[in-house]
């Protein structure tokens, strides 16, 4: 963590503390504007990365131990903490400590850079060393992998990622394959079941497994994916980069109704709340899903017309790589 950022952290957190669990104040210096503005970002960071793990306040409470009441404070930016605790905030939501700090730091790139780094042996972080600093040569490791593996969905639960994506890959003679469903059946284990044993982070291990296996068929496939799968830079990254990756996105009160009309009727338990958290959830989201090659707005559209539609995003696609996998043109 950078020194400058310790400085901010203790004099944001060391002046004024607040025990989330109790109604007694530290009496400390108020903070200055200096300190308002960082706990302001602050607050955004944690409820920014809260929405892309697709978390609601009283789940992120229920597994960081910290009180719903206190979280909702912090993410306003009127609610002091200490580093403890928001270390266990950071823990909960299975993301590194400074993704929750206020940065300058504006690159796509650098948060998979920084989990690559984490991961790599110390030869491979020496070569790393070797080309940045200009003593190396670029080209002389394995080479990245940039084969096309066909067409991604990405987006909310309720965008239609599994209709649509079924429907395309019936069009065009691909296989479909849903990704968390992937996941399944290489676990033995429902989602809900893994995230529950294993955690989030469990959970995204075996993603990025289920993903990797995906990818070593070396066919052509049109993959929906979990809607959470823009939070974990390394396995988002892979899907960019093998996919022609497509948002399929719609007002949320449509997202609302489709989840429900599948079945699904968690949302109904506090309707308004549902609701809040669901555009909360988006709002963190949209710039991860708008790296994505075209955005497919399914928003008042028949499942026939976003299907038509669908096929006619990808077709310069299929055109483009026809030769290679001897693909057939999509059915009019």
């Amino acid at each position: 963590m950078h020194r400058t950022a310790i400085h901010r952290i203790a004099g944001a957190f060391g002046r004024h503390y607040h025990s989330p669990n109790s109604s007694e104040w530290t009496e400390m210096a108020e903070p200055d504007d200096t300190d308002a503005s960082f706990l302001l970002d602050l607050g955004r960071h944690v409820r920014t990365m809260r929405g892309r793990r697709g978390m609601s306040r009283k789940v992120l409470a229920k597994v960081s131990g910290i009180s719903e009441r206190y979280i909702a404070q912090l993410e306003s930016g009127k609610g002091n903490v200490s580093i403890m605790l928001l270390r266990r905030i950071s823990e909960a939501l299975a993301t590194p400590l400074e993704d929750l700090l206020p940065s300058n730091e504006t690159s796509a790139d650098w948060p998979v850079i920084r989990d690559l780094v984490r991961r790599a042996t110390p030869v491979q972080i020496a070569h790393a060393k070797d080309v940045l600093s200009g003593l190396g040569r670029f080209g002389s490791g394995p080479e990245r992998n940039a084969t096309f593996h066909g067409i991604a969905l990405i987006g909310l639960r309720g965008a239609g990622k599994s209709t649509l994506g079924k429907m395309l890959a019936d069009s065009i003679g691909w296989s479909f394959v849903e990704l968390n469903r992937e996941i399944e059946r290489q676990n033995g284990l429902s989602v809900s079941e893994i995230i529950a044993l294993y955690g989030q982070e469990g959970f995204r291990r075996m993603e990025q497994t289920a993903l990797s296996r995906l990818l070593a068929r070396n066919e052509p496939i049109v993959l929906a994916t979990g809607g959470g799968i823009v939070s974990e830079p390394i396995t988002f990254d892979q899907i960019l980069t093998s996919f022609y990756t497509l948002w399929l996105k719609a007002e949320p009160e449509e997202h609302m109704a489709r989840v429900r009309g599948q079945g699904d009727l968690r949302p109904m338990a506090d309707d308004r709340a549902a609701m809040q958290e669901l555009r909360t959830i988006l709002q963190s989201r949209e710039p991860l899903y708008a790296r994505a090659a075209g955005v497919l707005d399914t928003a008042g559209l028949t499942i026939e017309a976003a299907a038509q539609k669908l096929v006619a995003m990808v077709s310069p696609v299929l055109n483009r790589d026809s030769n290679v996998f001897g693909l057939r043109k999509p059915a009019s």
